[in-house]
């Protein structure tokens, strides 16, 4: 008997669990657009003082801060208006998200930087595919072409900065996995290989060198463009060079499930499994499913989460599952971090001026942004809630 009343409790705590981590997405989103709203009137507040800068990235010291279209971050918040259109066909969502994407339109001939896929595709890719308007088409072609001006044949991959030059030679982060998903996209587009070929290269060398044995990544791989040979393996913006900066992980994640998809490739559909199982580890992400910003700062409980890579991490998750042969486990995970980003890591409605989730780290190691709403947070975290419907 005695033994049937605990199989019972069991039962019941097993149940209550489940129940705990099915999230009510429609209410999610219409939160999400309350503070959307409390969000644009203070970005055409701002516009009105500064017109150059035309995009919401953050709220640090307390000040809310707007950046320029050739900030990496510029496309996240019109590609966010698409989201909400995607979600509600509201027209009104529609007008705001053409209007705001306008702004980031220069950036399509950008060749002083790898974040395109960021800035031009995550607004106008997300614009074509809901609209068809062959202008953003143009537009996407036109960035993808900027950004293969950065490729280099010899190492193999597509040059990530042209800053500190006293640090580095060549450097790729893991971060431009993400902007591939744009040169993927334009030879769907136009028929022309040579997109297609430059992501291939650049994910085949980045997962030749980037990645440890335990499918945690590195931050920054430095290329000698001579010989194609690593200079050094380095972080900038986790914790020590031999650290997992959470971020890093995330998007290792996601730009792997993504070149799974647009190739079929079953080598990328194996490195997202074991970034994955990385990712999942008991050992190393908190049981609420929301990291710490690096997995191995040893100041871990006392330090700062990062609710941007786990929006990441969700979205990117909820792919997977439609591959793997571990979706029941994909799906559980993002299904939970999704849970926790609701109720523990959403502001209060006109809080925060606007953003949506709170808790992101930026840059720690040059206490930039630390603690504070994000805008890819937030955009991440509406991609996540469209694809748990799915």
């Amino acid at each position: 008997m005695k033994t049937k009343l605990i199989l019972v409790g069991i039962s019941i705590l097993i149940v209550n669990m489940v129940r705990a981590q099915k999230l009510d997405v429609a209410k999610a989103f219409a939160s999400a657009a309350q503070q959307t709203n409390v969000l644009i009137k203070n970005v055409d507040s701002a516009r009105r003082i500064r017109p150059d800068l035309v995009s919401p990235r953050t709220v640090e010291n307390g000040q809310f801060k707007m950046v320029g279209s050739g900030d990496w971050t510029s496309g996240f918040f019109p590609a966010e208006l698409w989201y909400f259109y995607q979600y509600t066909k509201d027209k009104r969502w529609l007008q705001l998200a053409r209007k705001y994407t306008e702004d980031i339109r220069p950036e399509q001939f950008n060749k002083g930087t790898h974040d395109l896929g960021f800035m031009i595709y995550c607004p106008f890719g997300n614009g074509y595919r809901l609209t068809g308007d062959p202008a953003y088409r143009a537009v996407i072609i036109q960035a993808a072409k900027s950004l293969s001006t950065r490729f280099n044949a010899t190492a193999g991959v597509i040059k990530s900065w042209d800053h500190n030059g006293d640090k580095w030679k060549y450097p790729v982060i893991i971060d431009n996995m993400m902007n591939l998903e744009l040169l993927f996209e334009a030879t769907r587009l136009t028929g022309d290989s040579s997109f297609y070929k430059i992501a291939v290269t650049h994910a085949n060398t980045t997962l030749k060198n980037h990645f440890r044995p335990d499918f945690s990544s590195y931050h920054v791989i430095d290329y000698d463009t001579l010989t194609g040979k690593v200079l050094q393996k380095v972080t900038a913006q986790g914790y020590a060079n031999e650290s997992a900066w959470a971020r890093g992980q995330a998007w290792a994640l996601y730009g792997y499930t993504m070149c799974y998809r647009e190739t079929k490739n079953r080598i990328y559909l194996t490195q997202a499994d074991g970034i994955a199982d990385f990712i999942l580890n008991d050992k190393i992400t908190p049981v609420d499913g929301i990291p710490y910003w690096d997995y191995n700062d040893p100041k871990i409980p006392e330090t700062s989460r990062d609710a941007s890579a786990a929006s990441i991490t969700a979205s990117a998750l909820y792919e997977l599952a439609k591959y793997s042969a571990h979706a029941k486990k994909y799906k559980a995970a993002a299904d939970k971090i999704l849970n926790s980003l609701t109720t523990k890591y959403t502001g209060k409605i006109g809080s925060n001026y606007g953003f949506i989730l709170t808790h992101s780290t930026g840059h720690r190691p040059a206490k930039s942004e630390i603690d504070v709403p994000i805008n890819y947070a937030d955009y991440y975290y509406l991609e996540a809630l469209l694809r748990s419907k799915k």
